[in-house]
């Protein structure tokens, strides 16, 4: 019979499972009963003090936990304490702390034996082992089932934050629609008949919209919508502006143009003979009333000097 080894000591273990201990289904053979129990966060000696396990002849235990030592060199592998305990069942302590590193797991395991009277043999570890590795899967099913449970609950918060915020930006795209198509018509209604017709908006937003009860896909659907009207109704706003903008610039011209032909008006009006004159001469070729007033005082003075010479 084997010296049982003393247990070190079992850090404690920040384990994202509840405090739980996994047991295997007992194996029978020649009257021998082997059970086997796995907890991650309870040592291995207060696994061999399970009220069941207290008349098992054997209480075979192993343990393998994080060390508070840690390496001094860079990127070195996670070091461990480990350890076993045949409590008389020879080597089966070894076999199981090797089972352990194996399977890169970690916590204690003890596999309890009711001797029944008859050597089993070498079977025996291969009854151990599996004892061990049944506790062991029964607690890995289990963490998977928490940890899907823990996904499907962050999920869950993920989605009811997504639709608290859906719908909020929903209320705030519906009142700025309601905004927006207000100032469509506004805008619309200085073109008179040559804008676009535009649907009135209401003095006062519509009843708000309960979104509280529709499946988030539809908020996402909703969302993109509001999105798209709002970019509509932008665009129309920019039409009407542009529109507006040409009828101001033709009305500047037309401003302009009248503008011009006032002062041309009042020129003509101001200085009528040059005027007539200057019609007269390029479609007529008759002289200005000027000249031809003059024609007379020069044919006289000619005249006059001629006489003069005779009489000389």
């Amino acid at each position: 019979m084997s010296q049982k080894r003393a247990l070190s000591p079992s850090p404690s273990s920040s384990a994202s499972l509840p405090i739980e201990i996994f047991r295997s289904a007992p194996i029978e053979d020649r009257s021998s009963v082997f059970v086997g129990a796995y907890s991650l966060s309870l040592s291995a000696k207060a696994l061999q003090g399970l009220p069941d396990f207290k008349t098992a002849s054997h209480r075979i235990a192993a343990w393998r936990k994080p060390s508070r030592q840690r390496s001094i060199l860079p990127k070195s592998e996670k070091l461990y304490d480990t350890g076993y305990d045949d409590d008389g069942e020879r080597y089966g302590g070894k076999r199981l702390e090797k089972m352990l590193g194996d399977m890169n797991i970690e916590g204690s395991v003890v596999v309890a034996r009711w001797y029944g009277g008859t050597m089993l043999g070498p079977i025996r570890f291969n009854h151990i082992e599996a004892c061990a590795k049944e506790a062991i899967q029964k607690w890995k099913a289990a963490a998977v089932e928490i940890e899907r449970a823990e996904a499907q609950k962050r999920q869950k918060m993920e989605d009811d934050a997504k639709r608290r915020y859906l719908e909020e930006t929903l209320r705030e795209r519906d009142q700025s629609i309601f905004v927006l198509r207000g100032l469509l018509a506004d805008k619309s209604r200085g073109l008179g008949s040559s804008g676009p017709v535009v649907e009135t908006a209401p003095p006062t937003p519509k009843k708000p919209i309960s979104y509280s009860n529709m499946p988030i896909e539809a908020l996402r659907r909703l969302d993109k919508a509001r999105d798209a009207t709002i970019a509509f109704i932008l665009k129309e706003i920019d039409k009407v502006e542009e529109r507006q903008k040409a009828l101001k610039d033709l009305k500047t011209e037309a401003d302009h143009d009248h503008s011009v032909g006032r002062d041309e008006h009042e020129e003509i009006s101001h200085h009528p003979s040059e005027s007539e004159d200057h019609l007269l001469e390029p479609t007529l070729g008759l002289k200005p009333k000027s000249q031809e007033l003059e024609a007379p005082d020069n044919d006289s003075k000619s005249l006059r000097a001629e006489a003069n010479i005779d009489s000389g």
